[in-house]
């Protein structure tokens, strides 16, 4: 696969030939989509927690005697279905990530970026470079090459300028190589890889 490499700028600075084996694959949405429950399970706080009738601060005493009353048996006032009583399963503080093998990830990535360049919404960019770090300047480089709701993926370094400069710009994020994801590569509409973030790829798949 040949795809056309531009510049911030929106010119044209050659073009590139793309892996099939990463990015000629028939996307797969089962793999997807099992890839992104797992994200966002492992990024789950879990930190919910409500008491049970263990843990509310109320009399452990028998609220009336057994027998005699014509109304229900009842302990004490820390039951469920009393008012200020502790919650029945309630959530408690837990984990919620799960395991998924190590190929799979590495699949399901490849799958990713194969549906982005299937859709037409892979961009190979030569570089992400700006010599001050102005939001309006890269608002319209941006303008220039379509892009209102992206994922930039750079080198191994983020260059600074364009990072401070990306950061205030609604539905863009801006990531290095390494920090590349499913999740993130599907949540925006356009995906940019720089040359660099090409070959890293390359280089990590191969």
């Amino acid at each position: 696969m040949k795809l056309d490499i531009v510049t911030l700028e929106g010119g044209n600075a050659g073009s590139l030939e793309l892996s099939d084996a990463i990015f000629g694959l028939e996307p797969r949405a089962d793999l997807l989509a099992r890839m992104v429950r797992y994200q966002l399970a492992k990024r789950r706080a879990g930190t919910h927690k409500s008491k049970g009738r263990s843990e509310v601060d109320r009399t452990r005493k028998k609220i009336y005697k057994q027998k005699g009353t014509g109304g229900a048996r009842h302990g004490a006032a820390s039951a469920p279905q009393f008012r200020g009583g502790g919650k029945a399963f309630g959530p408690v503080v837990r984990d919620h990530a799960h395991d998924l093998p190590k190929k799979v990830k590495a699949l399901a990535l490849r799958h990713a970026l194969s549906a982005k360049a299937k859709d037409a919404g892979l961009i190979i960019i030569d570089d992400v470079k700006l010599a001050e770090p102005k939001t309006k300047i890269l608002l319209g480089h941006f303008g220039k090459l379509d892009l209102s709701s992206a994922l930039v993926i750079g080198g191994a370094e983020i260059d600074v300028n364009f990072g401070l400069a990306a950061r205030s710009i609604p539905n863009v994020d801006v990531l290095p190589v390494q920090g590349i994801n499913v999740y993130d590569i599907l949540r925006r509409d356009k995906l940019v890889l720089t040359r660099s973030a090409v070959d890293a790829l390359e280089a990590r798949f191969k």
